[in-house]
């Protein structure tokens, strides 16, 4: 689907995308049908027989499928008593929990088959089978997104709840981290407090997704509860036993600029676990002046660079092509990278050489060419800056 909407460009026929959605929707495809909004699609153009109902979807346990018919085109076809009927359908659901619930309803005894799907772009949810019915398993995720809809405030202790009820890539978990991170207030800092010193690791690793998410969303570095979270990482990056939750407190801390938070990062650059190897990585090099690489930082990404997993390389490459200085050993090791077997390596590696306005980013983009099918977007991404780069040369 990615690749037909880019090869259909920005001029493509939007009657086509819209219908395409109304298919997608009822389908249940969830995640397909919102590639189509993104791509362009006008939900508000379908009439309502040509969609599912509401109720339909959140029975269906699917959220990316609920926010598809929630889309702001159509949002308002639904009125608010509708509304506060499908919180309390989705709250049956999350209560009785989805195995009962759907051994109820098909009054099946029989085993039950139980897989991981992918539900939208960023999260993944539990679908069970069973009787000839099938359900995913997002209910808490709809009922939090349905709440938030109608102003419905619901206690952090049960937004937390939901999340624990399910692990970190599941959507119930996100949606719950998001909604809590936006509430700038002590009520939801003294439970992030709380879940960092919990024995639990998935419980600290909720507090860690939730402080860095407080943290990336302040509206500046000076706001008071992106202080605290910074401060409370960077102690925290010291002490942390557990590799997942390390991982996501060193994310906590690679948009801040400071020294305290560099040295936390510094700390892991050369541990064990490739994830949070990943996350040091990531952070380095994080200044207000963009040109601005301390010595220590420096030598680290050269380091990185030299990594085992590609991952590591490319985001290392990134921030390195980011301090934008022209550092002959930095531009040095980028360039090796151009060589690396995995085409998304040598992307990054053409990036951050066009950053640095160095020469052999030409070469290295007219190596690879055109954008792969489906992958565009990422792919101009890193190409563009090189042909800008030629460009200036060349005028």
């Amino acid at each position: 689907m990615k690749q037909l909407l880019e090869e259909d460009g920005d001029y493509g026929d939007h009657d086509e995308r819209t219908a395409a959605f109304a298919v997608a929707v009822q389908a249940f495809h969830g995640h397909i049908a919102d590639l189509l909004l993104t791509g362009g699609a006008d939900a508000g153009q379908c009439a309502p027989e040509e969609l599912l109902s509401l109720r339909e979807a959140v029975d269906s346990g699917s959220p990316a499928l609920v926010d598809a018919l929630l889309s702001h085109s159509i949002q308002d076809r639904y009125p608010a008593t509708e509304l506060l009927e499908m919180r309390d359908l989705a709250r049956r659901w999350h209560e009785a929990g989805t195995e009962a619930e759907l051994r109820r309803r098909t009054g099946s005894q029989d085993e039950l088959v139980r897989t991981r799907v992918q539900d939208d772009e960023y999260y993944t949810v539990g679908e069970l089978t069973l009787g000839g019915m099938t359900e995913r398993d997002g209910h808490g995720a709809i009922l939090t997104h349905l709440e938030d809809l109608l102003g419905i405030r619901t206690s952090c202790e049960e937004l937390i709840t939901r999340a624990l009820d399910r692990d970190q890539h599941h959507t119930a978990w996100g949606r719950a981290a998001i909604l809590l991170s936006h509430r700038r207030e002590q009520e939801t800092w003294t439970a992030a407090e709380t879940l960092r010193a919990d024995a639990d690791p998935s419980r600290r690793l909720f507090g860690a997704e939730l402080m860095r998410l407080i943290e990336l969303s302040a509206d500046s570095h000076e706001e008071e509860f992106c202080v605290l979270a910074v401060e409370a990482l960077t102690d925290w990056a010291a002490e942390e036993t557990d590799n997942a939750v390390l991982t996501t407190v060193l994310y906590g801390l690679d948009s801040y600029a400071g020294s305290r938070a560099e040295a936390a990062l510094l700390a892991h650059v050369g541990h064990h676990d490739v994830g949070v190897r990943r996350a040091s990585a990531a952070g380095l090099g994080t200044r207000l002046d963009s040109t601005y690489l301390s010595d220590e930082a420096r030598e680290a990404l050269l380091a990185l660079m030299a990594d085992l997993d590609a991952d590591v390389r490319i985001l290392a490459c990134r921030k390195a092509g980011e301090a934008r200085n022209g550092d002959p050993a930095l531009t040095d090791a980028m360039a090796a990278l151009l060589d690396h077997p995995e085409r998304r390596v040598q992307l990054v590696a053409v990036y951050g050489l066009a950053l640095h306005d160095d020469e052999r980013c030409v070469e290295g983009a007219d190596h690879l060419g055109q954008p792969r099918p489906g992958f565009r977007n990422e792919e101009m991404a890193c190409l563009e800056v090189a042909w800008r780069y030629a460009w200036r040369r060349d005028n």
